[in-house]
Parts: structure tokens; sequence; C-alpha cells
């Protein structure tokens, strides 16, 4: 009996730690992810009726955060170049926390567009990137209620499938000086690994990151791999995501992201076919190195 009663009194002991170390909301997570990647979004392509729900949403989350803007409702309108005159105007939605202790920036980014139907087919997008859209809406909630040092921006891209268009809309019409940037995050495709890996890419071009990213990535169950941007023989990611045109102007990026997948571009990248547990530790991952920078840098 003695022994079941300390057992009690040990588990109340640890679930405090259990959630303090937790600092994601997995259902939340979840459920952000599973409606953006539903059939109900119709692959969310740019200037649809299933991307504007998306966008819907994420405005209701960020109202019920209560983030501030830059933009009424959020929503930074830009227009989209192109033969076809129905594809007209995009939308990037930004949202805002200001730091406690500096005006300089930290640009947290993922794209929430995707490719739409082609035919029949729905092009649902769990990993790319309802992935790292639900990533950023969850990080959004923790910073409100755990406020950072360095002031951050929230900025959810559309047309990052059409050229990176929005992040290019974004870089034109920031609504600071870009001087105050101090990094770049974004997260594209961060839901599945058949290896357990996550890449942080960028540090090649500003290793002053690397301490940080290696002090939690030890402590992560998943693998953090440095890399893929320009290194003889490896993968370049260096532009292939709306962290692109922010590295072409000097402001320092890192990407977080995952190796392709036999789902990438496909119908079948559903949110059944996402990987929960990696998901989620790749999500905390993000948000830990996220905190990190924001206390060490200046």
């Amino acid at each position: 009996m003695k022994t079941i009663t300390y057992l009690i009194l040990l588990l109340f002991c640890y679930l405090p730690l259990l959630s303090k170390a937790q600092k994601i909301d997995k259902q939340t997570l979840m459920e952000d992810i599973r409606y953006l990647s539903s059939d109900q979004l119709e692959g969310r392509a740019t200037n649809t009726e299933g991307n504007k729900l998306a966008a819907a949403h994420i405005i209701e989350r960020f109202e019920a955060l209560k983030l501030t803007s830059q933009y009424p409702m959020y929503t930074q309108s830009f227009a989209l170049e192109g033969d076809d005159e129905s594809l007209d105007e995009g939308s990037n939605l930004i949202g805002f926390i200001p730091g406690t202790e500096s005006s300089k920036i930290i640009l947290l980014m993922a794209h929430y567009d995707h490719l739409g139907k082609k035919g029949d087919k729905i092009y649902n997008g769990a990993d790319d990137n309802a992935s790292g859209t639900a990533a950023l809406l969850n990080m959004a909630a923790y910073f409100m209620e755990n406020r950072p040092l360095h002031s951050i921006l929230f900025a959810v891209t559309d047309a990052e499938e059409m050229g990176l268009v929005g992040a290019k809309a974004l870089l034109q019409d920031f609504p600071f000086p870009l001087k105050q940037i101090k990094l770049v995050v974004n997260m594209d495709m961060i839901s599945r690994s058949e290896n357990n890996t996550l890449y942080a890419v960028g540090t090649t071009f500003y290793p002053q990151f690397i301490p940080y990213l290696e002090k939690v990535g030890k402590r992560s169950p998943i693998q953090l791999v440095l890399g893929n941007d320009g290194e003889k023989g490896q993968l370049d990611w260096t532009n292939a995501s709306d962290h692109g045109p922010f590295h072409k102007k000097g402001i320092p990026f890192i990407y977080f992201g995952v190796d392709d997948h036999e789902d990438y571009h496909q119908p079948s990248d559903l949110f059944e076919n996402i990987h929960q547990p990696f998901f989620l530790e790749a999500c905390e991952l993000i948000l830990k190195s996220i905190l990190e920078i924001d206390a060490s840098i200046e």
C-alpha cells in the first residue's frame, strides 16, 4: 500500500514537470493541421474558396489570441502577376507580439497555400504546408502567454507555390525597417520523416546560430541536422522556400524542413500520413530553438 501511495505522489509531482516541458498543445496542433489539410479546403490554392477558408481560420485564431497587426484584419494583400486574370490577388496574414526588451524582430514564417485541385483530385498538402502553418499558430499561442524578449512577427504567407510570391511581397512592403529583423525562421514541411530527422538550413551562411541549435538538438528525441545549404555534396535548400528572398537581402535565416517524401506534391499528402509524434517533437524543437536564440542574441 505504501508503495502505491508513493507512486501516486510521485506521479502528481511529475505531471507538472511534463506539462512544463511540453510547450505545444498537441490537441490544438493536430486540430489545426487536420482542418487545414481537409477536403473542405480543396488544397488551398491561391485565390480559391478553399484558400480563403484557410485564411479565415488563421485570422480567427489570430483574433482569439489577440495578436496585434500592422494590417487591417491581419491581411496584407498583394497583386499576382500572370496571364490568368482570375488570379488577381494573394493574401499574407500578419500577426505581431511586441518584445518585452527589444524592438528588434524575429520573423516567424510558414506558407498556407498549396496546389489546390487537378481534375477530381485534391492536393491536400498536410505536410506541405499545413504543418508549418499549424506550428506557427500554436507558437503564437505560446508566446502570447510567455512574452518574448524580442518582438515576433508571425507571417503566414500565400502564393509560395507560385514562386515565393507572398514572401517577395512581404519583403517589399515589410511593416518595419528591414534592419530590425534579427532572424527569419521559416517552417515548411515539418510533420513527417522516415528517419526521424529535421533539417535546420542556413548555418553555412549564419554560423552564429549553430551553438543554440546544437544545444537544443542534443536534448531532443528527434535528430536535428544542420546543412542542406550549399556545402559540397549536399542538397541546397538555400532558396527553396520563403526564406530565400530575405537571404538575398542579407537577412539571417534558419529554415526548418524535412526531406521530400513519396507524397510530396501528391494527392496522398494527407493528415493520415503525417507522423504525429515526430511533428509534435519537431514543433517543440523549433520553439525551444527560438527561445534559446531570443534569450541569447542582442
